[in-house]
């Protein structure tokens, strides 16, 4: 018991010798003008140290810094790289002969880093290394990899009021990016410890503004860090935002192996705007290219309301003539990309155009984009599509295969592209290819071949029957006023092919059948000028009675011409009259022949 005594005193006493040494031979303030000038030959900068030194000592021990400035090259602005006003850090000192660390305090208040670019490139970065870095770099690895801790306890981390200034000479920008705090509580090995944190920043087109809260814990292997409970919440404006503003909070977990440099993260919930989500996110950033896998299911989206507001007429008037040439989207960052994305969405609304139940499988790998599935729910019908996008050439390259099955055309054409032009249960396929991204190029280098039939359905715009009759009747004399009806012509089906190239759809085998009706042509619609060129001929094959008709019309089985022209929103229908007119004149001739041939068979007697 007499020896535990003694040796509890020996101890003390080394200990306070070695503190009333250190405090009154060794003063850390005699060694700044040698760190000082070890700085300036290693990176060739200024180290200012303008408040004294200070020692702490048992329980703990550490040392306390404030007044720290490091300076950025010579003819920077500003002067200095680093400035720091105050930081200190405390580390117990008995724990440490066990192999034991227990951080008493760590903080850091007031710290500016002033991070310059250049016109001709240099940085704030230029000549940090030293020429010595790697050859030093490499005993301290191997000293940090050999060394084994036992057990790591941190009383608390705080930084507050930290800010890095980007400032960028050529583009006469700067960014600031705000580091109002961020706290560590009471920390230990396979422990779980509060995380918080305060952060914004200003950007020459947008500010944001974060702050977010959880709890984390490392593994006593140092293998696993694990995040539970982190909600953060972000407000985002500026002018290039939707509606200028833009609210997101998100809770999630994560867990890092870091041994095996792979991450995981499931998100409970996301909230953007109006948009809910959750999913799950895995990431291998062992390989060169990380490795991206994730999940998502998606609530109502609402694009019209994220999307920036039309420009009103006359601000499109006022707008100057010249244009800037449109330039090929940037897809390089596809090339550093290895992605699958699973992705299901409740509703989506974008153009006025609704959509349900989505269900999507992307990949992004060698600067190759595959939609290898989308299904979705569109106006009682069914879509189908998969498409590839090649962004490995700097001109994009593409290629889809589109299906479309049980549509109702009408509300969709109106809700799409505000016409009302064609009703009925539509099924449509198309394949296509082509080069270029920009919208004019795209129309015009799409090459593609498809199929279309409508049943059950009526084109609006013109009624045929009643254009036959009212033409009919003024050939015969008739001039008094048409009968207003609905300017519509009922059809059981409405097919044909097409094929596209250059902007123009060519469909060389429209075909419409009704009771009443058949009519079947060609013609071209170009999606540049969305200008209509039909040449139509359409026959009567029932008489027009119920439209306005005799029991047996003069016209059935006669074709007649109908040209479509005009343009996608406003089509123009035209008959041929001089049609009609030679049909007139065949059927007077045929009664002709037929009052001669009775007159000559009573004369012969019946013969």
């Amino acid at each position: 018991m007499k020896f535990i005594k003694w040796l509890l005193a020996l101890v003390v006493t080394l200990i306070l010798l070695v503190t009333v040494y250190l405090t009154v031979f060794f003063d850390p303030n005699d060694f700044k003008p040698e760190i000082v000038d070890a700085v300036k030959k290693q990176t060739g900068r200024e180290l200012v140290i303008a408040d004294d030194l200070s020692w702490t000592f048992f329980p703990v021990i550490g040392i306390n810094l404030g007044g720290v400035s490091l300076s950025n090259p010579e003819g920077f602005t500003p002067k200095a790289m680093l400035e720091v006003n105050k930081a200190v850090a405390e580390v117990a000192l008995m724990p440490l002969f066990s192999q034991q660390i227990e951080i008493a305090e760590l903080s850091l208040d007031g710290a500016t880093i002033n991070l310059v670019t250049r016109k001709n490139g240099t940085s704030s970065f230029d000549g940090l290394s030293g020429d010595n870095s790697k050859k030093a770099a490499t005993p301290a690895a191997e000293t940090s990899s050999n060394a084994k801790l036992n057990d790591i306890n941190i009383g608390g981390i705080s930084i507050t009021n930290t800010q890095i200034n980007m400032i960028d000479e050529a583009k006469k920008q700067t960014q600031v990016f705000t580091l109002k705090s961020f706290t560590l509580g009471e920390f230990a090995l396979e422990q779980f410890a509060p995380i918080a944190f305060e952060f914004s920043a200003t950007m020459p087109d947008m500010t944001v503004s974060s702050e977010g809260k959880g709890e984390l814990k490392l593994s006593r292997d140092f293998t696993q860090l694990v995040v539970n409970g982190l909600k953060i919440d972000t407000v985002v404006e500026g002018e290039s935002i939707p509606n200028k503003k833009l609210e997101t909070s998100i809770s999630l977990a994560t867990q890092i192996a870091l041994d095996k440099q792979q991450l995981s993260v499931d998100i409970a919930q996301l909230n953007a705007a109006s948009i809910t989500a959750a999913g799950k996110v895995g990431v291998n950033y062992a390989t060169k290219i990380p490795q991206i896998n994730a999940d998502f299911q998606v609530g109502d989206i609402d694009l019209d309301t994220l999307l920036p507001k039309t420009e009103t007429a006359a601000a499109t008037e006022q707008a100057p003539a010249a244009s800037t040439p449109a330039v090929e989207p940037d897809l390089s960052a596809l090339k550093q990309l290895d992605v699958k994305l699973k992705l299901a969405v409740k509703s989506i609304k974008v153009a006025n155009l609704s959509t349900q139940n989505w269900l999507m499988d992307v990949g992004i790998k060698n600067g190759v984009l595959d939609l290898t599935k989308l299904n979705a729910d569109l106006y009682q019908g069914k879509l189908l599509v998969s498409a590839q996008v090649d962004a490995r050439q700097a001109v994009a390259s593409y290629q889809f295969d589109k299906k479309v099955t049980g549509v109702q055309i009408r509300p969709l054409l109106k809700d799409a592209a505000d016409v009302d032009l064609l009703a009925g249960t539509a099924n449509f396929d198309v394949k296509g290819k082509g080069k270029s991204l920009i919208p004019e190029q795209l129309k015009k280098n799409l090459l593609a071949n498809g199929h279309f039939d409508i049943n059950d359905g009526a084109l609006y715009g013109v009624n045929i029957p009643q254009m036959i009759r009212s033409a009919q009747a003024k050939l015969k004399g008739d001039l008094s006023p048409e009968t207003k009806e609905e300017r519509k012509t009922d059809f059981s089906s409405l097919t044909g092919s097409f094929s596209l190239d250059n902007g123009v759809a060519t469909n060389p085998d429209l075909s419409m059948s009704s009771p009443l009706l058949r009519l079947a042509g060609k013609g071209t619609a170009n999606l540049l000028t969305e200008a209509l060129d039909y040449r139509l001929t359409t026959s009567l094959v029932n008489s027009l009675k119920g439209q306005g008709g005799s029991d047996k019309d003069a016209l059935a089985g006669i074709d007649i011409p109908l040209a479509i022209t005009g343009t996608f929103q406003k089509p123009e229908y035209a008959l041929d009259t001089k049609a009609l007119l030679n049909n007139q004149l065949k059927e007077e001739t045929d009664k002709a022949k037929e009052k001669l041939k009775d007159s000559l068979l009573k004369k012969l007697g019946g013969f």
